[in-house]
């Protein structure tokens, strides 16, 4: 074809988009980043953690994309379908405008095959779209042959499956990809099918019509959206981060992944760049918290559920894969130079070798807030939930790598002994509800022990606050959650002393840091930037104080941080605020709707409230 050597340059011009201008689609079995320009540069399928068959977000030249993109491009615009995971981007070119609409068509059933849906809309005038598809399996690794069959289907074979592409555009064999344009008038739409499965004859010849498809599609995330019960300000931003969230959760277990990609790098520096793929029992249970305050208990019975596969081991780890099994350690992928060349690529995460102790209090509140809105524990439930207290007594007198899973020597973190009280306080309360096979002054005895070793060497009463570990004195923004979780009042001069110090030494033009710069608190080399989450912490200390100006005003700064579709990442640049990190981020997420729903009850007069024991 006379278009393939344009197509070939096309591709050679690719460069690295900004983290913060992708857009995510999904199917809450895995997701695809599609950009601004129309490139699909990350899609691990079948699974959220499986290998990539697109990641030129990793390596512009190795990783693969899938890219649709009009010619003589003026203006870009974006947006989601109503309240939805189906993306519609409007390209206004020289001469017309074209609409570019992505989705993940939601299962139906147990359906084995995984498709992504691409159509292309000329709305206005008339337009040149050029195509290049450009699978490049198991992160690279994997020889590419392309086959071209009757009816506008390429073949490509991967290891035990079968990727094929369905094209209204013809496309020619550009040696391991496929490329191609195409002339379109106003009315005229083209439309590509990319089908996954596990054997080349579970794909449909003739999959779904793209109206139907889109439709069903539209109508499953409206009608999970409806559950919703929020009535706070800024609604839709807020569930969008619902969304997201439902977006980034496995349907057939209830996992939730950290994030939709690995090793973004939380800084220019790189060395912190970590596979986020896996659910992360602390996200998870954060999260669901929020879903459940939100209407959507549903999900948190499901992962009740799927924690039931791992707790009977005798100490659960920090992170999973999607079924409950271990997550492989850390390999390097050499041959991709990473995000902007600033590798490393890491797949796999030895973060769950380690000891975290804040992880028993998240799962413990996770269930005690399901029960307290009307969830049923079962008796396995609850014997988990007691072996789980059972497990912080004989645990908690140990170090270990906090919340923020460091890689320094373990510590005595004071969140990780506040989660531990959580854990055995919030038992004591479940018991109230709900018989439970629990030793109740045993637990009260060990939850009282703990309370007097975190106000003995966690308090410095030099500084007049909580400090991030016994015997240190650097300050840790988890500690903004105590007042969420009970443990003292927004009022006390302690949580007001620890608020204090937390500004004075983390905040960045009223955003926060996690805890001080620098290879010392984490191990980890390479400069620290902005955390998102924290800041959200900050809002939920302030609303639950009664100060809710201040909450509000933060709040809307924060989602001023929020790309053009309302999507977040992990940490922003301290100087230019650009996204950093995996994207999109759960933990982010989470907390927005965490802070949207402390203003709104503090908005309906619910002032200094505290969650209830």
């Amino acid at each position: 074809m006379k278009d393939i050597d344009a197509i070939a340059a096309l591709l050679e011009s690719c460069d690295y988009e900004p983290i913060g201008d992708y857009a995510a689609i999904g199917d809450c079995r895995s997701a695809a980043l599609v950009s601004r320009t129309g490139s699909i540069d990350w899609l691990c399928l079948p699974d959220f953690s499986s290998p990539s068959i697109f990641a030129a977000l990793l390596d512009r030249r190795r990783g693969g994309r899938f890219l649709i993109r009009p010619r003589d491009v003026t203006r870009v615009e974006r947006r989601y379908v109503g309240r939805s995971a189906v993306l519609e981007t409007t390209f206004h070119c020289a001469s017309g405008m074209v609409r570019l609409t992505d989705l993940m068509p939601m299962p139906e059933g147990d359906e084995a095959v995984r498709y992504v849906d691409r159509l292309v809309d000329c709305l206005e005038g008339q337009a040149v779209v050029d195509v290049a598809y450009q699978p490049q399996p198991d992160y690279g690794r994997q020889a590419v042959h392309l086959d071209s069959r009757d009816g506008g289907v390429w073949l490509c074979g991967l290891a035990g499956a079968s990727l094929l592409l369905h094209t209204e555009v013809p496309l020619a064999d550009g040696a391991g990809w496929a490329g191609g344009s195409c002339a379109l008038a106003a009315g005229e739409q083209r439309r590509f099918v990319l089908a996954f499965a596990p054997q080349v004859a579970a794909v449909r010849a003739d999959p779904p019509m793209a109206a139907v498809a889109k439709a069903r599609t539209v109508n499953w995330w409206e009608a999970w959206c409806s559950r919703c019960s929020y009535d706070g300000p800024h609604p839709d931003l807020v569930m969008r981060s619902c969304l997201t969230l439902k977006l980034l959760t496995c349907c057939s277990s209830g996992a939730v992944i950290a994030a939709a990609t690995t090793s973004l790098p939380e800084s220019m520096t790189a060395e912190r760049n970590w596979d986020y793929r896996y659910c992360w029992l602390r996200d998870t249970s954060l999260l669901l918290q929020s879903f459940i305050d939100m209407g959507f208990e549903d999900e948190s019975a499901a992962f009740l559920g799927w924690l039931l596969k791992i707790g009977r081991k005798p100490r659960i780890q920090p992170l999973y894969d999607l079924n409950g099994c271990p997550v492989p350690d850390e390999e390097v992928l050499a041959h991709l130079e990473g995000y902007r060349g600033r590798g490393p690529v890491r797949i796999g995460n030895s973060a769950h070798q380690q000891l975290q102790l804040d992880i028993y209090g998240e799962l413990i509140q996770t269930a005690y807030r399901f029960a307290v809105r009307g969830g049923t524990l079962t008796e396995a439930e609850r014997r988990l939930l007691a072996g789980l207290g059972d497990s912080v007594c004989r645990l908690w007198r140990q170090p270990d790598q906090s919340i923020w899973e460091t890689r320094s020597p373990p510590r005595h973190y004071t969140y990780s002994k506040l989660m531990c009280w959580v854990a055995l306080d919030r038992l004591l309360a479940l018991n109230q509800l709900v018989p439970m096979p629990i030793q109740e002054d045993d637990l009260r005895l060990e939850r009282d022990l703990i309370r007097r070793e975190i106000d003995a060497r966690g308090f410095d009463h030099t500084i007049g606050g909580y400090v991030g570990y016994f015997g240190g004195s650097d300050p840790d923004a988890s500690l903004l959650l105590m007042v969420r979780y009970g443990y003292v009042r927004a009022d006390d001069p302690r949580m007001a002393g620890t608020y204090r110090y937390i500004m004075e030494r983390l905040a960045v033009d009223g955003f926060l840091l996690r805890y001080p710069p620098g290879e010392d608190y984490d191990g980890v080399k390479g400069a620290e930037n902005l955390f998102a989450v924290c800041s959200f912490w900050v809002v939920d200390y302030l609303a639950r104080s009664g100060r809710v100006d201040e909450a509000l005003q933060l709040f809307e700064r924060l989602l001023g941080l929020a790309n053009d579709v309302g999507l977040y990442s992990e940490q922003f640049d301290t100087a230019s605020r650009l996204a950093l990190g995996n994207f999109p981020q759960a933990f982010t997420h989470s907390g927005l709707v965490t802070a949207a729903l402390a203003i709104e009850q503090a908005l309906k007069g619910k002032r200094g409230h505290q969650i209830a024991t």
